[in-house]
């Protein structure tokens, strides 16, 4: 059976499986097709399957510097264990959740939490590392910080 494109641009005569290996690319599918639905499927359970819009892996020590990320367009250093994560692609809006970790190497207790001083934005998150060793915790910076954004 011949394949066929109609003037509405759709396909007839072709069965599933039925393209040519790299025939359709990245490029050419628009990033409004891909949906948690389309993700689904392969999980177990009903809960859909949601990608993390942001993400970095960055040394807090020193001069910051990113390892690896998605959506961060850079870190910015704003003294002893504080850090903003700055988006390449704004966020919708500011409702998103955070999720990050650190360590500096220690075996004294490490956290990260969204800063207090500084509101999330559309456009950034800024963090604070701090470590524990006795008393109240103190700001630090830390060698190794991850952070991911949901939304």
């Amino acid at each position: 059976m011949p394949i066929t494109i109609d003037g509405t641009g759709s396909i007839s005569g072709l069965s599933a499986g039925g393209l040519p290996d790299l025939s359709v690319t990245t490029a050419d599918i628009a990033a409004a097709a891909v949906t948690a639905p389309k993700l689904s499927g392969a999980q177990s359970g009903s809960a859909p399957i949601y990608a993390a819009r942001a993400w970095v892996n960055f040394n807090g020590t020193g001069t910051v510097a990113i390892r690896a990320s998605a959506n961060v367009s850079s870190v910015t250093d704003g003294g002893t264990g504080n850090y903003t994560v700055n988006f390449t692609t704004a966020m919708q809006d500011a409702d998103y959740a955070v999720m990050a970790t650190s360590g500096d190497g220690s075996t004294n207790y490490r956290m990260v939490h969204v800063s207090d001083a500084t509101a999330p934005t559309t456009s950034a998150v800024a963090l604070r590392t701090l470590t524990q060793n006795s008393g109240n915790p103190t700001a630090t910076d830390h060698s190794r910080v991850s952070v991911a954004i949901f939304r």
